[in-house]
């Protein structure tokens, strides 16, 4: 099958209320990652040193060397930089994406953590890059990272992000089924369920934007103003959203070596009072995010057209425009993916078929259609759709003098067009139809064709709306 492996529906244009509790407007999400000790150095039996996320501007890998102000940078934040963040968040929920082997070498920090009750998530076995690294030498250090994490916090953890990831690390993630969220992905501005394999994975996105290794990086934060000012731009949108009943996630990445910096660590000090002085707004961490969302809205199991075999959804989709199923056939073989798993999606792969076919094609379509209230449908020899799409416009109520005259118009519009009048009843009344057959039956027939093709996709569109998520 040619499938698309990316979602790019997600929620679609109606996201759900994630009922916050107390009926909070946005839950404001902070993470403190904490990766000292576990970056890259030929210490810890990497080839090179670390790179990323400094003070360092256009720093690079030493191989074989250890690099001292690199490592002097790392060990500012935990000396010093988290020590400054704990005493400003330790009454405030947060998420700490702990590296295992890092916070294997800063057990005072960990109590300390424990000792405010942050989540302590995991960050992966190494702050170091999976982009290359194999399947299995990937999921043998998450594994290692469970339990060295799990030995040194006292209790195994719940949530996960690699951060430098692979394209195969969510899907580990998930398999290893231990795991209430895991975080490494940038998507939404809500948690939402992927299927991997049997197990449905909840995914509570992260984010680099409003992050402050931007500190760090090319055309970034250069001053704590514009951190502050990008956060509260962030709270006021989605707190503006949570006030017309669509609330989100506002969540936020910290790095105890950056901002724990002195001269950056009022920006967040100024954003921290600021978002509490709203009353309507949930300081949580992710394990309470991932909770709530598990409790409020459980995995669905919906049709996933993407995912059927050419048989099951032939069978399935081969109806949808009238007795034609050959434009379900070669919808089949388009390039289908989670977009097209919805009403309109799909609905769009098979006009996408209906609209290249031949003239002769989809004049072979319009013919398949019954007359309205004609003798099909006296004889109950209509399709289960087209039955109830007639009855729901009281085609099935007809008087005698009703269904002389639409047996004489339709006789007059075939004759005419060579197809019988089309028109989607479920968007209609009797009387609407019957002035629309009036009005149309003196078209021309190009007119007429490209009238009676928009409406079979808008019947085929309801229908589909009948068997999929809009």
């Amino acid at each position: 099958m040619n499938r698309y492996p990316r979602d790019m529906i997600g929620y679609g244009a109606n996201p759900p209320d994630p009922q916050w509790p107390g009926g909070a407007r946005i839950a404001v999400q902070i993470v403190l990652n904490y990766e000292e000790g576990g970056e890259n150095n030929i210490l810890h039996g990497d080839a090179a040193s670390e790179a990323f996320l400094s003070e360092i501007v256009g720093g690079a890998p030493w191989p074989g060397q250890r690099h001292w102000n690199m490592e002097s940078i790392y060990e500012y934040g935990a000396r010093a930089g988290f020590w400054r963040l704990h005493r400003l968040l330790r009454d405030t929920p947060i998420t700490v994406y702990g590296v295992a082997t890092s916070l294997a070498r800063s057990p005072d920090q960990v109590a300390a953590m424990k000792d405010a009750g942050w989540e302590i998530a995991s960050h992966g076995l190494k702050w170091i890059d999976y982009k290359d690294a194999s399947e299995d030498d990937e999921r043998t250090d998450m594994a290692e990272a469970i339990r060295l994490h799990t030995e040194v916090v006292g209790a195994p953890p719940r949530g996960w992000y690699t951060g430098r990831c692979s394209i195969n690390t969510v899907r580990l993630a998930a398999e290893t089924g231990a795991l209430d969220y895991v975080a490494d992905i940038y998507s939404d501005d809500l948690p939402y369920w992927s299927r991997y394999g049997e197990r449905d994975q909840l995914l509570v996105p992260y984010t680099l934007d409003c992050n402050d290794m931007r500190f760090a990086t090319p055309q970034g934060f250069n001053s704590g103003d514009q951190f502050y000012t990008y956060l509260k731009d962030s709270f006021d949108a989605l707190y503006a959203e949570g006030g017309i009943g669509a609330a989100k996630m506002m969540s936020i990445g910290l790095h105890c070596r950056l901002i724990g910096r002195p001269g950056r660590v009022m920006a967040l000090k100024r954003f921290m009072d600021y978002a509490r002085g709203f009353d309507d707004v949930w300081f949580a961490t992710r394990l309470q995010i991932a909770e709530h969302w598990a409790a409020t809205h459980p995995p669905i199991t919906l049709p996933r057209p993407s995912l059927m075999d050419r048989d099951t959804f032939v069978a399935t989709y081969g109806g949808v425009f009238e007795h034609s199923a050959w434009i379900a056939e070669r919808a089949f073989d388009l390039e289908l993916g989670a977009a097209h798993d919805t009403a309109g999606g799909l609905h769009n792969a098979l006009a996408r078929m209906f609209r290249s076919a031949s003239d002769e094609e989809r004049r072979g379509v319009l013919r398949a259609h019954p007359d309205l209230a004609g003798k099909l449908a006296q004889a109950n020899r209509l399709t289960a759709e087209s039955t109830a799409e007639q009855a729901g416009a009281g085609l099935d109520g007809l008087t005698d003098r009703e269904r002389e005259m639409f047996t004489h118009l339709n006789g007059q519009y075939t004759k005419k067009h060579g197809f019988p009048f089309i028109i989607a009843v479920r968007d209609n009344t009797k009387a609407s139809i019957q002035a629309a057959f009036e009005r149309r039956i003196g078209n021309d027939s190009a007119t007429e064709l490209a009238e009676a093709c928009k409406q079979v996709e808008r019947i085929a569109e309801l229908r589909l709306r009948d068997l999929l998520p809009s």
